[in-house]
């Protein structure tokens, strides 16, 4: 019996600038080392870790199960990036001899005696499908750690084997490494007091294909460039032409019949006539009154413009360079473009703050350096605890907590703060179309449809239609071993979301304030932001019935990075909302005459 894992597969000027300079440091950091080898020269077998195939996250050191390792030589860990301890990546030298284009035949490199201890943990390993995974020239490699099997020449319930032999198959194209391929083979039942040999053998082969496509084996073209994936695309674009059909029929139609209406001579009569039909006019002294919760709201904006420049600069980046072949690029990425982002956080929730009058404006700077850090550092702390429990390699280290804590403190949180001050300054106080009225009129009653809880609740089904199927892909590459590398197809999603949102957004604002109901700014981000909500249940929906995950941590591990995505998710399109909802409203009071 035998198995082969082949994978288990102005400002805007100044951030592109800085921006542009990390994507070109990531490349320079990338060839480091040229990978390049003379013929017998040493190859590393490094190991990374060991774990539950089912369960992407509930990983273990590889020397947790106890298999042999050669203890002639000193165990060497291979020296990491930040992004690769963030993905819990622990390096260690195999202790396998690989020469470069020498043939290895089946030569041991350890044995072991099996004892009580032993084969518990190992038959619990099998059992539970546990896989392990190598680092050769930064290629990966996955290979099992054994099988069920049924005993030959007996009628018994399935054994647990072992297989001790790794067979690696070896490509090369002039003097670098192109393809790798592990296969696990010899069976071993786990039988107490028995002696173990572990082997493996190398086998070296030329190949044609060049250095800069041996990443493309590790990418699913298959699943990811289906007709089904161009089809969903294809379909979000329909929908955008059709809500701007709509938003632009409110716009040229509705709205003109509104202010030819307004502007009659004989206003009292037309007023009274129309009433619920078009009462949006009636409440321009209202629509422009301070939100409540002002810091809040000042901060989730702020947070909200931030998030949209990372994730536009991040999918752009990741577009130019093709960082998946990277170990732990992306990860450092995202954090480095944050950081340097938060100056937009500060500057437009500053500005925002300062617009409706705010006066606590240092409130409002800490809760804007709290609100996204402080949550997402909230649940991996507590995932962390979890996962140190487990004692599974999947907790950060406190090096790399501190280095992460210390971005926040000395790189974003000062950028924050000097972009509240310019925004601050750079920004009149109540600059409106309409003069806000020092008392609010009385709500009047509505149909339960024009309710803003309503409008909150459907204005996510379509921003989330436009999104549902790359959100299987993304999910599916994400817990399910797939590199996901069409950043394309992600990008031209992102631009469809924008838009999906804002068109959504303005209609349902539009039948707000035609029902003379004045508070659009909250209804407005909680409609784009309701999005993310329909996300977190189709997590829940995936959980069940796409994977086979299983047990305490992987699910805490699931759910919580899920909620902070979805937490980000709903910053973000809440901002994508108001965004397009704030420049409707201040375009149709602009042209009225109030009074």
């Amino acid at each position: 019996a035998r198995v082969t894992m082949m994978r288990p597969s102005s400002c805007a000027y100044v951030m592109a600038s800085c921006l542009v300079f990390l994507q070109l440091s990531l490349l320079v950091g990338a060839d480091e080392y040229k990978h390049r080898y003379t013929e017998g020269e040493h190859v590393t077998v490094w190991v990374n870790k060991i774990g539950p195939f089912h369960n992407p996250q509930e990983t273990y050191p590889y020397d947790s199960l106890g298999l042999c390792k050669d203890e002639s030589k000193d165990e060497k860990h291979k020296s990491e990036g930040f992004g690769a301890l963030l993905n819990g990546d622990n390096l260690v030298d195999s202790g396998i001899s690989l020469a470069f284009k020498r043939d290895v035949d089946n030569r041991a490199f350890c044995s072991m005696v099996l004892d009580d201890d032993n084969i518990d943990k190992l038959t619990d390993a099998v059992e539970q499908h546990y896989w392990y995974q190598m680092y050769i020239d930064d290629l990966p490699v996955w290979g099992m750690v054994g099988e069920l099997m049924m005993p030959q020449g007996e009628e018994e319930e399935e054994q647990a084997f072992i297989y001790t032999h790794k067979a690696f198959t070896i490509s090369w194209n002039h003097k670098r490494i192109i393809e790798i391929n592990l296969t696990s083979e010899k069976p071993v039942a786990l039988v107490k007091g028995e002696k173990v040999d572990f082997t493996y053998s190398v086998k070296w082969s030329s190949t044609r294909k060049s250095y800069r496509k041996r990443f493309d084996r590790y990418l699913d073209f298959g699943f990811f460039e289906h007709k089904i994936h161009w089809f969903s695309v294809f379909n979000s674009v329909m929908m955008v032409v059709f809500l701007c059909g709509l938003v632009s029929l409110i716009l040229m139609r509705v709205l003109r019949s509104d202010y030819t209406r307004y502007s009659l001579e004989e206003e009292e009569i037309e007023m009274d006539r129309m009433g619920d039909e078009t009462g949006w006019k009636l409440i321009h002294g209202d629509v422009f009154s301070k939100p409540k919760f002002l810091e809040l709201y000042a901060s989730l904006i702020g947070t909200g413009y931030q998030l949209f420049f990372l994730t536009f600069w991040s999918i752009l980046i990741s577009v130019i360079g093709s960082l998946y072949t990277i170990r732990g690029s992306i990860p450092s990425m995202l954090l480095i473009c944050y950081a340097i982002t938060s100056f937009v956080s500060g500057f437009t929730g500053g500005s925002f703050y300062k617009r409706y009058g705010g006066e606590f404006w240092k409130n409002q700077v800490a809760l804007s350096a709290v609100l996204l850090p402080g949550t997402c550092l909230s649940i991996v702390v507590m995932l962390n605890m979890l996962a140190i429990m487990y004692e599974s390699q999947a907790a950060i280290s406190l090096n790399a907590l501190l280095a992460v804590i210390g971005i926040w403190l000395f790189i974003s949180t000062p950028l924050l703060f000097f972009g509240t001050i310019v925004g601050k300054n750079m920004t009149e106080e109540l600059d409106f179309p309409c003069r806000p009225s020092r008392y609010r009129r009385p709500l009047p009653k509505k149909q339960w449809f024009m309710h803003p809880l309503t409008l909150t609740l459907a204005g996510g089904i379509l921003p989330f239609g436009s999104i549902f199927i790359e959100m299987y892909y993304a999910f599916t590459s994400f817990w399910n071993y797939k590199f996901y590398y069409v950043y394309g197809f992600m990008f031209l999603v992102y631009c469809i979301l924008i838009i999906v949102t804002i068109c959504v957004t303005i209609v349902a604002t539009y039948f707000l304030l035609n029902a003379e109901d004045y508070r659009w700014q909250w209804t407005a981000f909680m409609a784009g932001g309701s999005t993310a909500g329909y996300v977190f249940l189709y997590s829940v929906y995936f959980f069940f019935n796409k994977t086979h995950m299983y047990g305490v941590m992987q699910t805490a591990f699931y759910f919580g990075y899920t909620a902070i995505f979805c937490f980000g998710l709903f910053i973000l399109t809440g901002t994508i909302a108001y965004i397009g909802t704030s420049t409707f409203v201040h375009k149709i009071y602009y042209y009225i005459k109030s009074d």
